[in-house]
């Protein structure tokens, strides 16, 4: 190896094939050079690259701790108001669940970026808007408008988070991938904090049962309820401020589930025809094939994203491919479900809400797999594989507003 670094010293793409051929024996043969290569910029590059110190975990500024800390707070106390005055939790936390979390990302985001005072307030106006319109709702649980306007309102605060994130350039599709990005990091961080926060929660309450003091009706109240709302602004501060903790975690992930995702698929197809459930009859059944639908449909997003960043489409494309084709599939069997059912039985807010989002997903899938073709015959660069993606962002967020505010209007709140 020393000869072999001696001999390409002053040619970069031998050198990094030699480094990537074999790392370890490459930094130590060209440490024990290195002393001999002076007056050579490649060489202090590769000094540079091969012994850089990492500085570890970073933990932000003061200022950044203590806002971290204060919206942590007071996500905790939003969490807290059924209790605090004496509201119904089931009103409450169907209604508002998604503005314990949302308006203190948005903020924290609106702080970080600086972002201007008119977005700022269309921001601030839209949460406003959103939660006075849903608490205003009258309190009927069998009303159909009202479950799809709860189920659908997190998508849209979702929605003001990301135009807080994206900042000035909403209509760059880099930056809608970036948030795409962002939110599988967030789903990581916070499941690994979930996971620690409830092994340490177990043996706190152990530890005091041990000794005679049963506290988890207190620990639950008091403090669980503030680690787990403070738990996605904790794990977009670490995301933020100490990228590389995730930045290689969630491509590996995208990698490792794409093929399990897919093989998935084709075995529950062929599982349905075998146990002879009717997703055109089995209204339950449809529901699930919904869910499994948007809950893939979320898996291929997040990983063209990711394996976008890494300029791996190629390597993984064919399996995108496969998914998304898979995918569309079942999507046309959920829409020729709906439109049965319609036809059957006429149509209803429900039935309308999944016909539209379904012709949405399946237009956008059929795009989406029509370019990773493209890619993986080389036949189409990244960006219009990105471009199928972020441009129905948009999309999906007008059809979830109109489902919001419209449909109860309409129906007159039944």
């Amino acid at each position: 190896m020393r000869e072999d670094i001696l001999t390409h010293i002053d040619n970069p793409k031998q050198l990094e094939k030699l480094y990537r051929d074999n790392k370890l024996a490459f930094k130590s043969a060209f440490n024990l050079l290195y002393p001999e290569l002076t007056d050579r910029k490649l060489a202090d590059y590769w000094d540079a690259r091969l012994n850089y110190e990492n500085l570890g975990i970073y933990w932000g500024s003061k200022n950044e701790l203590t806002f971290v800390i204060i919206v942590s707070l007071i996500a905790g106390v939003i969490a807290k108001i059924p209790a605090l005055f004496n509201i119904n939790k089931e009103f409450f936390y169907q209604r508002n669940m998604g503005f314990i979390i949302f308006p203190i990302l948005t903020a924290y985001f609106i702080w970080r970026k600086s972002l201007s005072i008119n977005k700022t307030v269309i921001a601030g106006v839209i949460f406003l808007i959103a939660v006075i319109f849903i608490n205003l709702l009258p309190a009927d649980n069998k009303s159909d408008t009202l479950i799809l306007s709860c189920i659908h309102l997190p998508i849209l605060l979702w929605a003001v988070l990301g135009f807080a994130y994206i900042g000035d350039n909403i209509k760059n599709s880099q930056n809608r991938l970036d948030f795409l990005r962002y939110n599988g990091d967030l789903i990581i961080m916070t499941g690994l904090l979930g996971i620690a926060g409830g092994i340490l929660s177990g043996i706190t309450i152990g530890l005091f049962s041990v000794i005679g003091f049963k506290i988890e009706d207190f620990y639950f109240q008091y403090i669980g309820i503030f680690g787990v709302a403070a738990l996605p602004i904790v794990a977009t501060y670490i995301t933020q401020t100490n990228p590389q903790l995730v930045n290689k975690v969630s491509p590996v992930i995208a990698k490792i589930f794409s093929p399990l995702v897919l093989i998935m698929l084709v075995v529950y197809l062929a599982a349905i025809l075998f146990a002879g459930k009717n997703p055109y009859k089995d209204r339950n059944f449809l529901m699930v094939f919904n869910g499994l639908l948007v809950g893939v449909m979320a898996i291929i997003l997040f990983s063209v994203a990711e394996t976008s960043k890494k300029n791996e489409y190629r390597t993984g494309s064919f399996i995108l491919f496969g998914l998304s084709v898979v995918t569309a599939i079942v999507n046309g069997i959920a829409l020729s479900a709906i439109l049965f059912r319609i036809s059957e039985w006429g149509i209803t807010p429900n039935r309308l809400a999944i016909l539209g989002v379904n012709i949405l997903m399946l237009t956008n899938l059929l795009i989406v797999t029509f370019k990773l073709f493209k890619n993986a015959s080389k036949k189409a660069v990244i960006s219009e594989v990105e471009n199928s993606i972020s441009m129905f962002l948009p999309i999906y967020i007008l059809w979830i507003i109109i489902v919001i505010f419209i449909f109860p209007l309409i129906n007159n709140f039944k």
